[in-house]
Order: structure tokens, then C-alpha cells, then sequence
């Protein structure tokens, strides 16, 4: 069992705060259920003014972010690929992911997708600050997971000793049927 139960928050970075909250809740629906300001950031009392803004994904997760009006403009790793750093945010139905694409792509956003990954469908956009948002919905079934689940340590364990990508689940990618397992 793992110590904890859950995501209190995961924060990133935001160019405008306002813009922010405006754009998530336009295009995800997602409320924004808290903000916090300080001009000296409480953990190491550097004076440092920020905006701290708080949306709701759902399930209990939220999603937040910080605005730095004083730091320079934020950047990107530039030794990680695009397509890497991402947040995947979990949708109930392929027509609430097609709606929002549909949005987003009526408002002149790029969307990728969907792409199938045999264990669910996604749409991939950058948000007004350059990250990187996935919406997923889950197609796999039991067996599916199942015959994951058996292979994972084996993969793992694989990938460790040699840095190439294993055969186990080559069935996820190449439209052959899961194997059965007992």
C-alpha cells in the first residue's frame, strides 16, 4: 500500500494567471476553485511576489499553477522532446474528448489525434502556456490489463539490463489480440 491516497495538486508554471483559468475553463470546463498570492514565498521567505491559481480536474485532483511576474519568461527542457512532458487528464467519453477537439480546433488551436493506443484514444494540444495536455479515454478491457499487469516487472527488469524496448506488449502497437492468459 502505498503511504499516500491521492494527488493533492500538481503545479506548473503560467505565463498570465488570469489567462489561465479563463482558457482551462473555457476549453475543459474546469473550475477554478482557488487562488493564492503572496509577495514572499512562505517555504524559503524569498521575496518573490506570485499568483498561485487552483483548477479542479475532477476526482479529486487539481491542477495548479504559478505565475512569477519577476522571474524571466519560462522556457522548456531543451533536451526533452516535445511529445515527452506531458499531463494526461482522464475524460469519460470519446464524444466529450471530439467536442473539446472540435472547440479547440474552431478557436485555431493544433490538436493531434485521436491516436489510438489500443488501451485508450487521445487528443494531444499545447495550452496558452506552451504545455503539453493530453485527454485520454480509456478503451482497454480486463484481459487487456491482465496480460499487462503479468509482464511489467519482466519489462522493466529488460529495459534495465538493456535500454531497448522489450517484446512483451508488442501486441499494444502492432493490432495483434492480447495473449490470454488463464
Amino acid at each position: 500500500m502505498p503511504i499516500t491516497n491521492g494527488i493533492h495538486h500538481v503545479a506548473y508554471r503560467c505565463k498570465d494567471a488570469k489567462e489561465t483559468v479563463l482558457w482551462y475553463q473555457k476549453y475543459l470546463n474546469l473550475p477554478f476553485v482557488l487562488a493564492i498570492a503572496e509577495n514572499q514565498v512562505p517555504s524559503t521567505k524569498e521575496p518573490d511576489p506570485y499568483m498561485h491559481i487552483f483548477l479542479d480536474v475532477g476526482g479529486g485532483n487539481i491542477l495548479a499553477f504559478f505565475e512569477l511576474p519577476t522571474k524571466p519568461e519560462m522556457g522548456r527542457d531543451d533536451n526533452t522532446p516535445l511529445w515527452t512532458q506531458h499531463l494526461a487528464l482522464h475524460v469519460d467519453s470519446m464524444e466529450k474528448m471530439l467536442a473539446v477537439k472540435d472547440k479547440l480546433t474552431a478557436d485555431g488551436i493544433d490538436v493531434l489525434g485521436p491516436v489510438d493506443h489500443t488501451l485508450f484514444q487521445s487528443i494531444y494540444f499545447f495550452d496558452p502556456n506552451g504545455h503539453r495536455i493530453e485527454l485520454a479515454y480509456q478503451t482497454s478491457t480486463p484481459a487487456m490489463d491482465k496480460a499487462l499487469d503479468a509482464v511489467k516487472w519482466q519489462m522493466l527488469d529488460e529495459w534495465a539490463a538493456t535500454k531497448r524496448a522489450p517484446n512483451h506488449a508488442r501486441w499494444i502497437h502492432d493490432g495483434t489480440p492480447p495473449p490470454v492468459l488463464d
